[in-house]
């Protein structure tokens, strides 16, 4: 009795769905404008994104320039943030702005655009051609709105760029260093400090710095090792003058002592 009851409920359901969707059909291939516009709205309102979407598709270029238009374009932009087409999002949150820079939601078109742009920023290893188009977008936000309540979080994903771009960054100069090629790697943790001066990771890099400059004056020919232990010494210098207490300090130090005796 129950699993008839259960098919029965089923059936009926399928009928429903099925009827409903034939129903939608009818209207988006139908005449009327009018009511495609408020389904489409309704649609949107009870969170069918994908369905109101179809609707938004056929009657943005019919409305543009009105008030309508100026909904349908926004509400396609916002569609897609909530399927999480984010690409897309960003593309319709644009066209907003640019179709109606003085529209009610145009502050939060630019906003929600850069910041659909950050969320399809990649991890540190990929290539980082959506986090700088992202920062310029959100830097542009911020010059176009200085006093919005969104600026804070706007500068919040900045920082959070930014440290994705010095993760990246710190991984190459690493590898250089892994690799033995010392040169490379100084040069790569020397732009580490010049491009991250508020780095919390700082100390780690003037760290490797030094060591590999031991490493690639032990190394050298010796007609190359003076300069090279020197830079050693004024290395491990500059780490002792701002991290006192280091914990690098320790191992550091005697390589710098042995370097002293060289330049003797």
């Amino acid at each position: 009795m129950l699993k008839k009851a259960y098919f029965v409920l089923l059936i009926a359901g399928y009928i429903v769905v099925n009827s409903g969707c034939n129903n939608y059909t009818k209207i988006l291939k139908g005449p009327d404008n009018t009511l495609k516009y408020q389904t489409g709205i309704d649609l949107y309102e009870s969170g069918n994104f994908k369905k109101a979407l179809q609707f938004f598709d056929l009657l943005r270029t019919f409305y543009q320039g009105t008030e309508k238009g100026e909904k349908l374009t926004y509400y396609t932009a916002n569609c897609y943030f909530q399927t999480k087409d984010y690409q897309l999002a960003s593309y319709y949150f644009h066209q907003y702005q640019q179709m109606y820079p003085k529209g009610k939601h145009a502050e939060e078109s630019a906003y929600l655009q850069a910041y659909c742009t950050y969320l399809t920023s990649p991890r540190p290893e990929l290539d980082q051609t959506n986090t700088y188009k992202a920062l310029q977008e959100l830097q542009s936000f911020i010059n176009r709105y200085p006093n919005s309540s969104r600026v804070e979080k706007a500068t919040q994903l900045m920082d959070n760029l930014h440290k994705k771009l010095e993760i990246k960054d710190f991984k190459v100069a690493y590898l250089y260093f892994r690799m033995e090629d010392y040169q490379a790697a100084i040069t790569s943790f020397q732009n580490l400090l010049n491009n991250y001066p508020e780095s919390d990771s700082k100390e780690l890099y003037l760290y490797y710095i030094a060591k590999a400059y031991y490493v690639y004056a032990d190394k050298s020919i010796a007609s190359k090792q003076k300069d090279r232990f020197e830079k050693m010494v004024e290395a491990y210098n500059n780490l002792l003058f701002l991290y006192p207490k280091s914990k690098y300090l320790a191992e550091l130090k005697p390589l710098s002592e042995n370097a002293k005796e060289f330049l003797k």
